[in-house]
């Protein structure tokens, strides 16, 4: 009893902290990205260029993962170590790409300038990646299926909070671009990642004491169950892996298209203020989706959770053109983003049961890789070609062609959904060990 609550006492601390560097993440991208694609812009003045941030981040963040940082994670058990090494290197490039930037700004060359953020940041990405790996891994380490659910709606929760404090002070700090020219927000996200290694360094001896005494409550017999499922679940996690694949591309590919739709005169229509309402209650449902997704998956299983979002994520889509004013749309938004959230947090959580413990830094490369399909990619090889296929080639208006991706969507998303029930639903998913 005396070491069970010893070990409850250090996994304890542990989530608090993990909440914190949560919190600095998420603080550190709504400060640095909120605003890049308009300053991009402004350097560059084409929408192809600046769009290709996000694909080329996510190219090489699926590179550095799944070549190199996930093998280095199973290999020595290295999840703090990476996280650690990811933060600090990703400060030391931040600073190196402001000033090419700003040498290049100051010479005139303000595309150049831009392309140099660009790639900056992909080849920033490449290394950054590790500190994905560690963290869904040290995340899986030091919870078992029972919370596991739980503990990652809350660090969800945690980082929507991040999110829209980083979001509101970008927008004092971004000033016209001035932000990002003077560096300004990028010496503050460099602080943020410093801070956020030292935090992870300070973590790193609580996991080790914690995992000492979780070792000594695991039994000879629970090993043994653990390596004759370990073979079924790998399986399990690949379907699932292609489900998700389908239904990441399907839900995510209209993001771009969307923002579009609802500013579209002969659409919604919306002015600035009604389309922040819009955007924000998107970010409101992921929020309430967060706190109450992981605990309901704990209850009711994953599988049934994820089902529930993905009815919404096919729905929502079919009802954005029948939104007759801001308020409607910002209610259907909004409950997109409850599907959003519900699928990324039960999704993280089913990854969880189904990896094996000795390749958990390989196979969740290959889920980050997945999730970041939504950055930017869905977008450009589906939603984008199929609008202005409509619009350029077909004639169609661009109210009717942005309309048509949304059903396009959709369809794309049930397909995703018929797959993961056909796996997922006839028999459970895993078979959990003992805890």
């Amino acid at each position: 009893m005396q070491l069970q609550n010893s070990r409850g006492k250090w996994l304890n601390r542990i989530f608090y902290n993990l909440g914190i560097f949560q919190f600095l993440t998420f603080l550190r991208r709504g400060i640095f990205y909120t605003f890049m694609i308009n300053y991009l812009y402004s350097l560059m003045h084409t929408a192809t260029s600046t769009a290709s941030l996000g694909t080329l981040n996510m190219v090489a963040s699926a590179l550095g993962q799944n070549l190199i940082w996930g093998k280095i994670c199973d290999r020595y058990k290295a999840r703090t170590r990476l996280i650690i090494a990811g933060e600090t290197i990703a400060g030391i490039t931040y600073i190196l790409v402001f000033f090419a930037h700003r040498f290049l700004l100051d010479a005139g060359e303000s595309f150049t300038a831009g392309l140099a953020i660009i790639f900056g940041l992909s080849f920033l990405e490449f290394f950054w990646s590790m500190s994905d790996v560690g963290w869904a891994a040290l995340l899986t380490d030091v919870t078992t299926p029972k919370i596991r659910g739980r503990i990652v709606g809350i660090l969800n929760f945690v980082a929507s909070l991040g999110r829209m404090v980083g979001i509101f002070v970008a927008g004092f700090l971004y000033a016209g671009g001035e932000g990002f020219r003077n560096g300004t927000i990028f010496f503050t996200v460099v602080l943020l990642l410093f801070a956020g290694a030292a935090l992870m360094a300070f973590i790193s001896t609580r996991v080790k004491k914690a995992n000492f005494t979780q070792t000594q409550n695991i039994t000879v017999a629970e090993t043994e169950n653990t390596r004759e499922t370990s073979v079924g679940n790998e399986k399990a996690y690949n379907w699932f892996l292609a489900a998700l694949i389908i239904i990441v591309l399907g839900a995510s590919c209209i993001n771009q298209i969307f923002l579009l739709f609802i500013k579209l005169p002969s659409g919604l229509n919306a002015s600035d203020g009604e389309m922040s309402i819009i955007i924000s209650a998107w970010t409101v449902g992921g929020m309430i989706a967060s706190a109450t997704s992981g605990r309901l998956a704990d209850k009711i299983g994953r599988e049934k959770t994820i089902l529930a979002a993905l009815v919404l994520a096919i729905i929502t889509p079919l009802l954005y053109g029948v939104a007759a004013n801001f308020l409607l749309m910002a209610l259907i938004y909004g409950l997109n983003g409850i599907s959003f959230w519900s699928i990324q947090t039960v999704s993280f959580t089913l990854a969880g049961d189904l990896i094996p413990e000795t390749k958990r830094g390989r196979l969740f490369s290959r889920y980050n890789t997945v999730i970041a399909l939504s950055w930017g990619p869905a977008g450009i090889l589906i939603g984008g070609p199929l609008a202005d296929i409509q619009v350029k080639i077909l004639g169609a208006t661009e109210y009717t062609a942005f309309l048509n991706t949304f059903y396009v969507s959709s369809i794309i998303v049930a397909l995703g959904t018929a797959l993961f029930s056909i796996k997922f639903l006839k028999k459970p998913a895993t078979e959990q060990p003992k805890l």
